[in-house]
């Protein structure tokens, strides 16, 4: 049997919740200090990179058919800016930014696949700017996970299969 465009959507909701769960496992296992922990001075935080995500989901599924995918209100510089913000607060925000990316995928259909969007002025089909997002998250859980695991060490446990002799 070939896939058809909705498979496509149904696996990219697959896609999502595995990066949703990554990182909540990871905000799971880490304590309010680790959360604002950088390794130098030119990386960011767990808290910076949850602000991130959080900003930029709101922006681009928010009205993600109709309007531009980066709105002009939001304030992205202050997104890089680290702030005192429990790690309460930042499980907050992760989850609000992703409830708004499974509410607007949920609502897409296979025709929606094929419309165009604009992400900053440039023309995307939905599928391409779809297709981008999953890549940005990638991009970003991968560094929360990455900085979580090297914080905790010896601590950490491991969200995928673990190495031979290691728990």
């Amino acid at each position: 049997m070939e896939p058809n465009k909705s498979d496509f959507l149904e696996v990219l909701l697959r896609i999502f919740e595995q990066q949703r769960s990554q990182g909540e496992k990871t905000l799971a296992q880490i304590s309010e200090a680790d959360v604002h922990w950088v390794p130098d001075p030119e990386s960011n935080s767990i808290a910076v990179i949850v602000q991130h995500l959080h900003g930029n989901m709101l922006s681009r599924f928010t009205d993600f058919l109709t309007t531009d995918g980066e709105k002009p209100a939001r304030q992205r510089d202050e997104e890089f800016v680290e702030h005192t913000r429990s790690l309460e607060e930042l499980k907050r925000l992760w989850l609000e930014g992703w409830h708004r990316v499974f509410e607007t995928v949920r609502e897409l259909t296979s025709e929606d696949l094929a419309k165009h969007v604009s992400l900053r002025g440039t023309p995307l089909t939905v599928m391409d700017a779809l297709l981008r997002a999953m890549n940005h998250f990638a991009y970003h859980v991968g560094q929360i996970v990455y900085l979580g695991k090297s914080r905790k060490g010896s601590e950490w446990k491991t969200l995928s299969i673990p190495k031979p002799g290691v728990r």
